[in-house]
């Protein structure tokens, strides 16, 4: 039980799209990442996915609608939901989400990361 500073663990990396572990609680993990740019189109078959954004701003596109998120702002994404989040500048975003999610989901592509890295 140790307080966990997000600044200081955000210092700690400088790549996008690849989620960092900072500490685990019931099954789900808690991760930062930095993102800039697009992602790739992807849903979580069985898992339900938590956006909070620490610092800049994030649009994730739906197949329906595009939802802005600002510092501050939060978002749950339902399982089996497809989404694609841009970040026109860096962002930093702290994600909540099942251990067992794969961040791109079914999707097999350049910017999946098979093992995450715990900082």
């Amino acid at each position: 039980m140790e307080k966990i500073n997000l600044k200081q663990k955000l210092n700690l990396f400088s790549e996008t799209w690849t989620p960092k572990i900072i500490s685990e609680l019931n099954g789900q993990q808690v991760k930062l990442a930095k993102l800039h740019g697009e992602f790739v189109w992807h849903n979580h078959e069985h898992e339900d996915e938590l956006f909070y954004i620490i610092k800049g701003m994030l649009k994730i596109e739906f197949r329906d609608k595009v939802v802005e998120l600002k510092e501050g702002e939060m978002i749950v994404i339902p399982a089996g939901v497809d989404h694609k989040p841009i970040a026109l500048e860096e962002v930093h975003v702290m994600l909540i989400e099942p251990a067992a999610i794969k961040h791109t989901g079914n999707v097999q592509h350049e910017l999946t990361k098979d093992k995450l890295e715990r900082i």
